[in-house]
């Protein structure tokens, strides 16, 4: 386990040169009258998992437990679906109508993304749903049955190049030549479009706000390209200010974000496959890059073999889980065995649990 104490803490990086229009939203009011509208939207259900806590000498750990949201299997669910949601209701002259009549809101629209998980299958949902097309760009390493999956969803699915970087460069070809609507779930200069993403993952630190007994001492956040990570971060200081330690957690093969604010901008952080999967990002998503360089106190990347051990542990509270959906569980682990950021016998702790076990 490698923790950097964040330099620009309360300040962010100003280097970026991000427009203050550009920043990450914390919109809440916007994400909630959406899914209001929306009949399978629940609240995900926040875990007090006594026991837990109580095995890691801590006063309370609450999980968030994404992997039933929107039958769709993880918080994903919250992001494309939401950002094409959005664009159904400016499309229908800003009104959110009833859903036979939303039903062909985008029609003739076309959604491209490259995918290696549920980013896809939130993104095909959503364009069936408002009568739109999903064209999803798949890696050749990526197993057939997602393929599968995606079809089930209404989607296209094409399979070019041997790793994600390469399939998701030629969804922005496609988009480029035939003029169709990229919808990555990550930000880069010259596109903002994962800003919708991630405003629709407000949805879950707005509920966990509400559910949790008490406001939490620590939050730890894993992170990919960021997303999740900025929207919590975001709310999590809007709503409860500058009090908790918010720690970001990375696999030690793809630091984005901390080898980002080391250098004080996007770095391509090279390394090896990561057992956690979604979250085996090596260049971080510029918007959440911005925020998280202002709201978290500390980014933490941790070991594969680490986190596989870690997240046993959940197994007796039936939250099992994959390596990529437990590893801020097991950055809070690693936090209490080196006795880092401050955890103690008073600690209150949450987390998001951000998906199921893998297929």
């Amino acid at each position: 386990m490698n923790i950097l104490n964040n330099p620009h803490r309360g300040v962010g990086l100003i280097s970026l040169g991000v427009q203050k229009a550009s920043k990450v939203s914390g919109n809440v009011n916007a994400v909630r009258s959406l899914l209001q509208a929306c009949p399978v939207a629940f609240a995900s259900p926040l875990v007090d998992c006594y026991s837990l806590a109580k095995s890691l000498n801590i006063n309370s750990l609450h999980i968030k437990d994404e992997r039933e949201r929107m039958g769709l299997g993880s918080f994903k669910s919250l992001g494309a679906t939401y950002a094409i949601a959005k664009a159904a209701v400016a499309a229908n002259g800003g009104q959110i109508g009833e859903p036979e009549q939303m039903a062909d809101a985008l029609s003739g629209k076309v959604y491209v993304t490259a995918s290696a998980g549920n980013h896809g299958i939130s993104t095909a949902a959503g364009a069936r749903i408002f009568g739109a097309k999903a064209i999803i760009y798949l890696a050749e390493t990526v197993p057939s049955g997602f393929a599968e999956k995606l079809t089930r969803f209404g989607a296209e699915v094409v399979i070019e190049g041997n790793n994600y970087e390469a399939s998701h460069e030629a969804a922005v070809a496609l988009c480029e030549t035939q003029g169709h609507t990229l919808i990555a779930d990550s930000t880069w200069e010259g596109y903002s479009g994962g800003r919708d993403i991630m405003e629709g993952y407000l949805a879950m630190p707005e509920e966990a706000s509400v559910q949790i007994p008490q406001a939490p001492t620590h939050i730890f956040l894993q992170a990919g390209v960021g997303g999740l990570a900025a929207a919590a971060a975001r709310h999590a200081r809007d709503h409860w200010g500058d009090d908790p330690v918010i720690c970001v957690v990375e696999p030690s093969a793809a630091p984005a974000l901390f080898a980002g604010i080391e250098a004080g901008g996007v770095v391509h952080a090279a390394g090896p496959v990561s057992n956690m999967g979604r979250l085996d990002c090596k260049e971080a998503s510029l918007l959440a890059l911005d925020c998280l360089a202002k709201e978290a106190d500390a980014f933490m990347t941790i070991d594969d073999e680490f986190v596989a051990q870690a997240i046993t542990q959940l197994e007796a509270e039936s939250l099992e889980t994959s390596p990529s959906g437990g590893a801020g569980f097991a950055g809070l682990v690693a936090a209490v065995q080196d006795g880092v950021l401050g955890i103690n016998d008073q600690s209150r702790v949450l987390i998001y649990l951000s998906e199921g076990p893998s297929d």
